[in-house]
């Protein structure tokens, strides 16, 4: 393959005819159907397909085929199908997975900027979705189409793009079973859906923490009343609730005491963890936006990447039955739920987690208020296998001719649950997950940016691993 074709190739294409695209996906406000209801009358999802399926469409890729698959009641994907360059040895499929869904505004944009406006500025590309992850079609069919300019190869092709990975995708296992016999032996597997801790070099996820989301709701009183008649007389439900998070959490330092939800921290990852400090020390907290003489929670880098790659972590994420305080009157109120998101280390059991968070929440509860949990979202972790010798070897000559910089692994807070679920369903595939995220990309809050000229340089890397596939 030429290389060099290939770069420009990529560059072309990104400048000419990705980005007018990829903005006009920007402004489709097509809400994961977590956050929208009526997302099957809105029509913004399949809007989102429809645009991403037109364009790849024209790219004239030889013997694409491109499908969109839906099923009743369940959110749409895309899905093309490209056949492997003449002469490939037979190499199974390549899966490169995306997802087209997004994230709600949440909150107010900077002046000039909002979720659903494609703004270009200071070589980013701002709006709701442009790296989380609407990029990653364009990347993924932009390298199929480098690698066959510069003369290059790849194994047959599966792109999918889903629409529910924001919700937890939860339509994704009906899916891949559906869809198995079409996807045949997949022996790589390509996510974009990741990121790193720069825009220096390639970042490669080895591990996603797991994920257990319930809302609990405690109730003292069949309705609200006065406080200066009930205080004193009837707990308060918010009291109650700080003693049942005191069961989980220890409020000080943040550990969580559900054992099922703790794990022992493989020594090879914890070598990582200090490998990454040491790269940039200081990094781990400094990335984040803290207010003045606000700390992080420890002074260690290493401990703090554990803490947010293999060890579980609290986030109260909601709440209900707390009024705004400027119209909070003198109420003891009837009840008070909170939204609970735990992040789980890649190894634990997330469904044995959310059973002891039950039990733990719901066994003799103090003064015998109710309590109810509910609204589960269970997600499993994941953990990357070893790479292959082509792999690495590719991995090599990637950090030498495309970033100047070797690659880079590391573990995310976060999940993917599409990574999990394949890592069941293909136990002998190579997986590669990266992708153009930075830790200040700003994704799911306001200001959502995408580095383009990082993605253009992910998008050459891409067609790299592929055409190295190919060729093993």
């Amino acid at each position: 393959m030429d290389y060099g074709r290939v770069h420009e190739a990529v560059a072309k294409s990104w400048n000419e005819d990705v980005l007018p695209s990829l903005s006009g996906l920007v402004e489709i406000p097509a809400l994961s159907a977590a956050f929208d209801a009526d997302w099957e009358r809105n029509g913004h999802l399949r809007t989102a397909v429809d645009h991403v399926r037109d364009w790849i469409a024209s790219r004239g890729l030889p013997g694409a085929r491109c499908e969109v698959v839906q099923s009743d009641g369940r959110a749409p994907l895309l899905l093309v199908d490209v056949p492997a360059t003449p002469g490939t040895t037979a190499r199974g499929t390549v899966l490169l997975y995306g997802h087209l869904d997004k994230q709600p505004p949440l909150g107010d944009w900077s002046d000039g900027l909002g979720p659903w406006r494609a703004v270009v500025r200071d070589g980013r590309l701002y709006g709701r979705g442009a790296v989380d992850d609407g990029y990653s079609g364009y990347a993924a069919v932009t390298a199929l189409t480098a690698i066959q300019a510069a003369g290059g190869e790849h194994a047959r092709t599966v792109l999918l793009l889903e629409t529910g990975e924001e919700s937890g995708s939860p339509d994704l296992p009906w899916y891949l079973e559906h869809l198995s016999d079409r996807l045949g032996e997949v022996s790589l597997v390509v996510c974009l859906d990741g990121g790193g801790g720069d825009y220096e070099r390639l970042w490669l996820t080895e591990s996603l923490r797991g994920a257990v989301q319930a809302t609990v709701t405690v109730r003292v009183l069949e309705t609200s009343v006065h406080s200066g008649v009930a205080s004193g007389i009837v707990p308060s439900s918010f009291r109650v609730m700080r003693l049942l998070l005191d069961r989980l959490e220890d409020s000080a330092t943040g550990e969580i005491t559900i054992p099922e939800m703790n794990v022992p921290i493989p020594e090879e990852s914890r070598a990582r963890a200090e490998a990454l400090a040491a790269l940039e020390p200081g990094a781990a907290a400094r990335r984040y936006p803290l207010v003045d003489g606000m700390r992080a929670v420890s002074d260690d880098d290493v401990e703090l990447i554990l803490n947010n790659t293999w060890r579980p972590t609290l986030s109260v994420i909601g709440a209900a039955g707390l009024p705004d305080p400027a119209v909070a009157g003198a109420v003891l109120r009837a009840s008070t739920s909170l939204r609970l998101s735990f992040r789980t280390p890649p190894t634990a059991d997330a469904e044995a987690a959310r059973a002891a968070l039950v039990r733990i929440l719901t066994t003799e509860v103090p003064y015998g208020a109710q309590v109810e949990v509910g609204d589960f979202l269970v997600l499993n972790g994941w953990q990357a296998p070893a790479a292959a010798p082509w792999l690495a070897a590719a991995l090599e000559e990637i950090g030498d001719r495309v970033f100047d910089e070797p690659c880079r692994g590391f573990g995310i807070g976060g999940g993917i649950p599409f990574m999990e679920m394949l890592g069941r369903r293909y136990p002998d595939a190579q997986f590669v997950v990266t992708g153009a995220l930075g830790t200040d990309s700003n994704m799911h809050v306001p200001d959502e940016w995408l580095n383009l000229a990082f993605a253009e340089q992910v998008t050459e890397a891409v067609a790299h691993i592929l055409d190295a596939h190919a060729r093993d």
